[in-house]
């Protein structure tokens, strides 16, 4: 025996699963049912219509078969109720259907899934509005004219009321009319495309899409694929599209044309290294000559980005006359805190081994390559690191003027950053200690280590005899010192 199960054009979904239980619950084979939709059918090979009233048996689907047919009852498709229907009936039977990507009914069902869902995008998307006629005093109504693929209009009319819920409206469809007035939806059979007044609005709105429109990442595929032309009619901006494709490649070209031209990549090292050799603009019309005035100049030093986390500036302190310099890394936490060089741990250990040398610092120039201090906040802690090149570069400039106005007959370059900064280069500090090379202005430079490696030294053995070497340096630049000024 054939049973019929016709299906509305409004409450598919509700529908379809009414029938589809009462048809189970009578053990309706799938070859048995015949499902019609839209009108009432007629003929003499209608069927028998599904009993009413009968007791439905308690059954339980997958909840991927659920959301499946959520979507594909509104498919087009007139198959698509039947082919349902005989997947929930294979469902019964066959376990873990629902995850079999080889199966060709599924497949099918798969797939008009995926058309539903893409033809609600294109309808979220390409509903355009256009004020009409009041119904209710106060609030105003627009209109909508939408040509989908698909039954979609009823399932979609949960999200218009949510987006829109602010207005009176009404979206038509040849499927299906959604209105939403003073808060409550109803759905009405299709229609004809209305006759909607003008927008002066859309004017507006294709100013702003020709203005937003890209020449030069035109891609027509990708465009169409997203927004194919059966949509275009009814959109207000698509008149624009053909021209806005037709002169693509010429906006594109000026575009290209006014664009600035810019330099290598390699340019930019270059003039880094420029800029680092040059001092600033308001440094090179007025160069210090005395030390105070040095020191208000490094205090508004903006020549690396060292400034920006520093406390202060830390310039060199001693006597602008005294005939030797010496010359460390960088401040530390101490020195930046208190604005004066070989204030922390280190430079009380170098005041204690100078004091043993016979080094009176005192009358020593003591200062660093780096004037700010550079650091790695770790908890509350502010632990060193190292200067790189280009900050050892961009502070070179202080160490130069320092040089040029105290004239120091000898300069100690202690670490391998003041050795950087002082003789071109900071390699090998260990092996050269001891030595006295070339430096700036004409000014012999001894090297050493810094008093910090010291410090990091975990034998005592080990830092005692570096201590000593240390000290001999310092012994050595005393009599190196005297040699000079004789």
């Amino acid at each position: 025996m054939l049973h019929v199960a016709h299906m509305p054009p409004i409450g598919t979904l509700a529908a379809w699963r009414d029938a589809a239980r009462r048809g189970l619950t009578l053990g309706i084979e799938p070859q048995d049912m015949l499902w019609t939709f839209g009108a009432e059918p007629s003929g003499l090979f209608t069927g028998t219509p599904l009993p009413q009233e009968i007791p439905q048996a308690a059954m339980t689907v997958p909840r991927s078969f659920v959301e499946l047919a959520s979507n594909v009852v509104w498919h087009s498709d007139p198959e698509r109720f039947a082919q349902l229907y005989a997947l929930l009936h294979r469902l019964r039977r066959t376990a873990g259907l629902m995850e079999d990507r080889g199966d060709p009914a599924l497949a099918r069902l798969r797939a008009a899934e995926k058309q539903v869902t893409r033809d609600k995008h294109k309808m979220k998307a390409f509903v355009r509005f256009r004020e009409i006629e009041r119904k209710t005093p106060g609030r105003r109504r627009f209109g909508a004219w939408f040509e989908p693929d698909h039954h979609i209009a009823e399932p979609l009319a949960p999200f218009f009321a949510r987006r829109f819920g602010d207005m009176d409206w009404i979206i038509a469809t040849p499927q299906a009319c959604i209105s939403f007035e003073s808060g409550r939806v109803d759905i009405a059979p299709g229609s004809a495309r209305p006759d909607h007044p003008d927008d002066a609005t859309e004017a507006l709105w294709t100013t702003y899409f020709r203005n937003i429109f890209n020449p030069a990442r035109l891609k027509i595929k990708a465009m169409q694929a997203e927004m194919p032309k059966k949509y275009w009619k009814n959109m207000p901006e698509t008149a624009s599209i053909p021209d806005l494709i037709a002169n693509a490649e010429q906006r594109a070209r000026a575009m290209q044309d006014a664009a600035p031209t810019l330099p290598p990549l390699r340019s930019h090292r270059i003039l880094d290294a420029a800029a680092d050799a040059r001092p600033p603009a308001e440094e090179s019309s007025d160069q210090p000559d005395t030390l105070d005035a040095l020191s208000r100049a490094e205090a508004a030093c903006r020549r690396c980005p060292l400034h920006a986390n520093a406390t202060q500036v830390v310039p060199g302190s001693g006597p602008q006359d005294a005939t030797m310099m010496i010359v460390g890394e960088q401040p530390g936490d101490r020195e930046d805190l208190e604005g004066r060089p070989f204030v922390g741990p280190a430079g009380q250990l170098f005041d204690t081994v100078a004091a043993e040398a016979g080094l009176d610092r005192d009358r020593a120039f003591v200062t660093n390559a780096v004037k700010h201090f550079k650091f790695t906040p770790r908890g509350k802690r502010r632990i060193h690191a190292r200067p790189d090149a280009g900050e050892v570069r961009a502070c070179k400039w202080w160490l130069d003027a320092e040089l040029r106005i105290v004239r120091p007959k000898l300069i100690v370059a202690m670490g391998a950053t003041a050795a950087a900064s002082l003789t071109g280069t900071g390699k090998g500090i260990t092996k050269r200690q001891g030595a006295i090379e070339p430096g700036p202005q004409g000014i012999p430079v001894l090297l050493t280590v810094h008093p910090s490696y010291l410090l990091r030294i975990p034998e005592p053995a080990a830092r005692a005899e570096a201590t000593a070497r240390f000290r001999g340096d310092l012994e050595q630049a005393v009599r190196t010192l005297a040699t000079l000024s004789d």
